[in-house]
């Protein structure tokens, strides 16, 4: 029995608690109406199970985008507030966002933005979401390829997390998400990153406590600063670079557009590696890192004319101030250090320590 974990203003419930508790918040509430957002995926795979598990007496209208990180962004948004106006939407409404990251991020923001906010709850159904995007309140969409460039922190009523939504996600999905968790374990605990090991080498029974300990992890990160000061920085470790990685594949038509987490764990690498340069993290862990990452993700091919159209777009980060690029790097696994300053140089020597591995 996985334990509720309480967030700032909400709770986050799993697997068996989530039916009870949404069915008794509806009851309790009385919304004008009730919304459940969804992509084309979630409202084949994930909807029906979601319904039939759902106990209200009110109709629910169904609200479907289309899928994928190109269409989060503010057009899909419109669309969305237009439907929601069209259908009689009003302050006492909800909206349920079911979906991975795109899906509960776009959602969050709609909501909050309409009417100048409804209530909304987030069912994230992909690992990544139930890692990543259910914890913090983060809310957005893209401006063009540049990633969440737009939005507000706001807290949903609930977050509910079933693992069962996991049994409809490929295996590329399900490694993405795993990218974050891998992520948790570098910046906050060792004991963490070796147990995420053990699952890497087959030991994939308990993959349920992995997922309840992330969230803790970034739990307790984000409650000791919800705004972003200072330590909430650390859950940036490998975005800086990961980001503008991802949003350069997304943006240039001759190149395959890399997953969240693919993109992430070649950021992880580059700052890793960056680590044992000015940090002095131990080279035999960078190492041992990259070979884990590289089994895991497989490898991308960057030619040199790549590294300055990324560096280009790192200005775009959202953890830059004063026009500095801020990057967090580690002394060791769980021993991290925000804003520090990068040459573009030594950007270079990483890609090509990671091409060269």
């Amino acid at each position: 029995m996985l334990q509720p974990i309480t967030c700032n203003n909400y709770t986050i419930y799993f697997n068996n608690d989530v039916y009870t508790q949404l069915n008794q918040h509806l009851k309790a509430k009385s919304y004008s109406k009730i919304f459940v957002l969804v992509d084309e995926h979630t409202h084949e795979h994930c909807l029906p199970y979601f319904l039939s598990n759902t106990d209200t007496d009110q109709e629910i209208e169904i609200i479907e985008i289309e899928a994928g990180e190109e269409h989060k962004n503010i057009e899909t948004c419109s669309g969305v507030w237009n439907v929601l106006s069209e259908l009689g939407a009003d302050r006492k409404s909800l909206i349920i966002n079911v979906g991975g990251g795109v899906v509960t991020d776009l959602g969050g923001f709609v909501a909050s933005t309409f009417m100048r906010g409804i209530d909304f709850i987030n069912i994230p159904t992909t690992l990544l979401a139930m890692v990543d995007a259910s914890v913090g309140g983060k809310t957005g969409v893209d401006l063009g390829s540049l990633k969440n460039q737009i939005g507000v922190i706001n807290v949903p009523v609930f977050v509910f997390i079933d693992t069962q939504f996991l049994k409809t996600l490929p295996a590329e999905q399900i490694r993405s998400g795993f990218a974050e968790m891998l992520k948790h374990g570098l910046i906050y605990s060792e004991e963490y990153w070796n147990e995420l090991l053990k699952f890497v080498d087959g030991n994939t029974n308990n993959l349920d406590e992995l997922i309840h300990q992330s969230v803790i992890i970034k739990n307790n990160i984000v409650m000791e600063d919800p705004r972003e000061s200072g330590l909430r920085k650390t859950l940036n470790y490998g975005h800086t670079l990961g980001h503008a990685i991802e949003s350069y594949f997304l943006r240039e038509t001759s190149k395959t557009t890399l997953l969240h987490g693919e993109a992430i764990a070649i950021g992880m690498i580059l700052a890793t590696y960056l680590s044992t340069e000015l940090q002095n993290f131990p080279k035999e862990k960078l190492d041992r890192i990259t070979a884990l990452f590289i089994r895991k993700y497989g490898k991308i091919k960057f030619e040199k004319a790549d590294y300055d159209k990324i560096i280009e777009l790192l200005k775009f980060d959202k953890k830059n101030a004063f026009g500095d690029i801020n990057f967090v790097l580690l002394e060791d696994i769980g021993k991290p250090k925000i804003d520090r300053k990068i040459s573009n140089t030594l950007i270079i020597n990483s890609f090509e320590y990671y091409k060269n591995h």
